[in-house]
């Protein structure tokens, strides 16, 4: 039996087997969280023309000290439409067009107005254009803004707009089922038996993966029955991605490995060296990709984590699909790792990480208390108190 991957060979695996799907373009109002599958262009010059950066008077440098003639005012959206001429000066608001003749904006704040009389009562900018936003000072028509592979956030849509861009160059989301399994799933929390667990995983798998899907359907619970995993397996449709929950492992009672060959998918790799979540299960049959997760809720939320998370991001145009970790110091000493890498569960304050006493693979409390994975590598040795060690943020996770 072959030994369980590395994770780094793990995921490396499975985002080979990811090919970006298909583009579309759509307005980039609608792109907030969408990855860019072609670079952001310039369709214009930002600024398009001088802009004053304060409010104040455009007038010439040259006719320095004064005193002016104010001769008309350049408002944002309502540009003055003369020439600023010798002793000459103009009114102006932030954002306004710097009017044809001045190169100098002098602050309201030092000057005094009489009129139409302008007199200097401060001090003049130095150089004379520092309130002077320069044509193309953001960026010039025809430049790359951002990369294929951006995430698009609040300053990426806002940006793609700036440049004159409607539409945006998207990838398709992945559309997503999740399947959880299991003779002991309860599907209602509220009529759950001695024997039973309510059926949560799914729930939260679909929460995890909603922001990179664009559907989620949850076919389960399923028994642990093989003809009924199969038609589970069927019912799954047109999924880009298929994520089943228990059932991966070597028990009596574990069918999903048999399922997935009767319904034909080829199994691509089985087990990885972490912990919690060792018998991590990756699957294809076509173009649909198959994890297979643990089905310990601890360990199905940081496997989805690591490997489901990733997959969505690159079918769907990610750059850097894989989750990055951040150096923290360490509240408390912690002791030897194993031969597996290991993520506990912690909570980060800011300032240092702690984790969580109940490190066990079924411990959703303390997985809900947490907000972030604290990675130990393999036969890490006892880490002393206030040590920088990498963490993972989780995405919504922990409550103070």
């Amino acid at each position: 039996m072959a030994a369980p991957l590395p994770l780094d060979q793990a995921q490396a695996r499975l985002l080979a087997l990811a090919s970006p799907l298909t583009i579309e373009r759509i307005p980039a109002g609608e792109a907030l969280g969408r990855y860019l599958a072609e670079p952001l262009l310039a369709r214009r010059t930002q600024p398009s023309a001088d802009l004053s950066a304060m409010d104040g008077y455009a007038l010439r440098a040259a006719d320095l000290p004064g005193p002016w003639q104010i001769i008309g005012e350049s408002a944002a959206g309502h540009p003055f439409g003369g020439t600023v001429g010798a002793g000459q000066a103009v009114r102006i608001s932030t954002g306004a067009l710097l009017p044809t003749g001045s190169d100098m904006v002098l602050l309201q704040e030092d000057t005094a107005r009489d009129g139409t009389a302008l007199a200097l009562t401060g001090t003049p900018p130095q150089p004379h254009d520092r309130h002077i936003r320069r044509c193309g000072n953001d960026f010039a028509v025809g430049s790359e803004l951002l990369p294929a592979g951006t995430p698009l956030g609040a300053a990426q849509i806002g940006l793609a707009l700036a440049a004159g861009q409607r539409l945006v160059a998207v990838r398709r989301r992945p559309r997503l089922a999740v399947i959880d399994s299991g003779d002991e799933l309860a599907p209602d929390p509220e009529a759950c038996a001695l024997h039973q667990v309510p059926a949560s995983n799914a729930a939260m798998l679909a929460a995890m993966a909603a922001p990179y899907a664009h559907e989620v359907r949850c076919l389960g619970p399923v028994a642990d029955d093989l003809a009924a995993l199969t038609r589970a397996l069927d019912s799954a449709g047109d999924a880009d991605v298929i994520v089943t929950s228990g059932g991966a492992s070597v028990g009596d009672h574990d069918l999903i490995q048999p399922a997935l060959e009767r319904w034909g998918a080829q199994i691509d790799f089985w087990k990885v060296a972490i912990k919690p979540g060792k018998p991590l299960l990756i699957a294809r049959r076509g173009t649909q990709l198959v994890v297979g997760l643990p089905g310990n809720p601890v360990s199905s939320h940081v496997t989805a984590y690591l490997f489901l998370l990733p997959l969505l991001r690159a079918l769907g145009g990610s750059a850097q699909p894989l989750p990055r970790p951040f150096m923290v110091p360490t509240s408390e000493a912690l002791r030897a790792g194993g031969d597996r890498r290991e993520f506990l569960r912690g909570w980060w304050d800011g300032a240092a990480v702690t984790t969580q006493i109940n490190q066990d693979s079924g411990a959703l409390a303390a997985l809900a208390r947490s907000n972030v994975l604290i990675e130990r590598p393999p036969l890490a040795p006892a880490t002393a108190e206030g040590t920088p060690v990498p963490v993972y943020l989780l995405e919504n996770g922990g409550i103070a």
